[in-house]
């Protein structure tokens, strides 16, 4: 029913305010009647981080900041579901507009600002699913409040406050839309965060159970500046990176220029390039210490499908959503399994990093 209703309604939300549109997609999950999908097909299950995944397709944070609809969209046939990012106290974000389709492009501009309803009301969420029991994975993006005097206690807090509720934690320290937080992705900025949110997680365990706890970070990072990163990751054993954030870059390949200079990060098909190589450079650097999510330009099976061979674990789709619909989900799950008939692989295991080493020999992509 909810695919019917999308194709019948994407004309007009393409047609008004892209963040209206938003509104209105999620008030839909919340309404229309739902048939789950399929069962997905064994060879597309995951292990990853000490958790079980039924396939490797989840949804990006900021679609539902708010923790509102994780289980229509589980339901909906994503592997995984992260909720956020979310922060201690409730901010309204940015001013509006904030949000820019740029079509011709397959790109979305955003500078949201970490917009949300606060920690108290997402754990209420969260909370009232534990207690119903509801199957699935829901990790939990966290961040800073923009005016907070300490940032680093932030995460902390929230750490604590999502650790009985969450299926893992995603420390976001790479949004471009809150002024100096890309500053914690610093060493010895890094470090602190880290010594601090794995302390108090691993506090957090003994009356959670094992919470993982991944790092974030921006597709905008010098390699020197992502040797410190994933070396600070290792020396403090977190469970797992994402690669990447939005890019405050424009690529020169951009067609709407006009849009092109609206401040805010950049996602969707031109981050494709990028984002990729930073995921190679990524999990050449982890050397296999922990797993990685791969983000940014999927649109298709065959972007997954290279997302994968160069380090990526498990995937997150939201811009290739905007464009594509709800159909991606499926079209994806059917050419990875596609993918592994043709290798004759038993799992996604066996191709994760397989062109890794060839990828970061590339030249740099413009």
């Amino acid at each position: 029913m909810i695919g019917l209703f999308e194709r019948l309604s994407r004309p007009f939300l393409r047609a008004i305010d892209p963040e209206d549109a938003h509104n209105l997609a999620l008030r839909a999950l919340q309404v229309v009647p739902q048939v789950r999908a399929p069962a997905d097909p064994p060879e597309l299950a995951v292990r990853a981080f000490g958790l079980n995944f039924p396939n490797p397709v989840g949804i990006a944070p900021g679609f539902d900041k708010n923790a509102v609809v994780p289980d229509a969209l589980l339901r909906l046939g994503f592997g995984f579901v992260e909720v956020g990012t979310v922060t201690p106290r409730a901010q309204v974000g940015n001013p509006r507009p904030r949000l820019f389709r740029l079509r011709a492009d397959g790109a979305v501009i955003n500078r949201l600002g970490f917009n949300n309803e606060g920690g108290a009301a997402v754990l209420a969420r969260l909370a009232a699913r534990s207690r119903e029991g509801l199957p699935g994975i829901v990790g939990v993006n966290v961040g800073a409040n923009k005016d907070s005097v300490d940032r680093i206690e932030d995460y902390v807090r929230l750490i604590e406050t999502f650790a009985l509720v969450a299926s893992y934690f995603t420390v976001n320290v790479s949004s471009p839309n809150t002024p100096g937080l890309r500053d914690l992705q610093e060493a010895k900025s890094l470090d602190e965060l880290l010594a601090r949110v794995v302390e108090v997680r691993d506090q957090a365990n003994r009356r959670a159970g094992p919470v993982p706890v991944l790092l974030k970070v921006a597709p905008d990072l010098s390699l020197s500046q992502l040797d410190d990163v994933v070396g600070v990751a290792r020396k403090h054993r977190v469970d797992g990176m994402i690669v990447g954030n939005t890019t405050i870059s424009r690529p020169q390949s951009l067609r709407d220029r006009d849009r092109a200079k609206e401040t805010g990060g950049l996602s969707g098909r031109p981050l494709f390039k990028l984002s990729t190589r930073m995921l190679a450079e990524t999990y050449v650097r982890a050397e296999g210490t922990f797993p990685l999510i791969g983000i940014g330009g999927i649109d298709s099976g065959a972007t997954a499908i290279a997302k994968i061979k160069a380090g990526a674990s498990l995937l997150q789709l939201y811009t290739g959503l905007v464009f594509r619909g709800l159909g991606l989900v499926s079209e994806i799950k059917s050419d990875l399994v596609a993918a592994l008939k043709r290798g004759q692989r038993d799992s996604l295991s066996s191709m994760v990093g397989s062109d890794a080493a060839a990828i970061t020999a590339e030249s740099w992509p413009s």
